[in-house]
């Protein structure tokens, strides 16, 4: 089953696939990294929305131009409850930039609430949900998911 996902990989991206992992709790980001890495990702982690969006160039310094980072970064996962700045409003933002809006987004969250789920799913543009903690398994779903997009 495995085997369609994997192979070929490097054939889709120049390199390997670029993740962007936003959690607030250093174990589920460490973890999130990890299971992606394993996975042949490049990872670049975020503590938050705020530094998300800085690393993004959609930081309160909007001059930074996001030629360069845009087309390093494949996807962005982040959790949903985050102080500051939630998933949800980090999702908001990044689908509301012109440059940004076709990257995907996977909101995750311990919290499995289906009207939740649906309300970032239809009304907000997450290409899918996670529960956390997450699984080798649902980052091998990332990765077929990134595949598809990508071909």
């Amino acid at each position: 089953m495995d085997g369609g996902c994997s192979n070929g990989i490097t054939a889709e991206f120049r390199d390997e696939p670029h993740v962007l992992a936003v959690d607030d709790n250093l174990i589920d980001r460490k973890l999130v990294e990890k299971l992606l890495k394993n996975s042949s990702c490049k990872v670049t982690t975020a503590e938050n929305g705020n530094r998300a969006l800085e690393y993004l160039g959609l930081g309160s310094d909007r001059r930074n131009t996001l030629d360069g980072t845009v087309s390093k970064v494949n996807l962005i996962i982040t959790d949903y409850c985050m102080p500051g700045m939630t998933g949800y409003e980090l999702l908001k933002k990044i689908k509301e930039s012109s440059v940004l809006r076709e990257v995907p987004v996977v909101i995750m969250s311990s919290e499995n609430v289906p009207t939740r789920i649906s309300a970032y799913k239809l009304q907000e543009g997450a290409q899918m949900f996670m529960l956390k903690p997450l699984k080798q398994s649902d980052v091998k779903q990332l990765k077929c998911y990134l595949m598809k997009c990508r071909s």
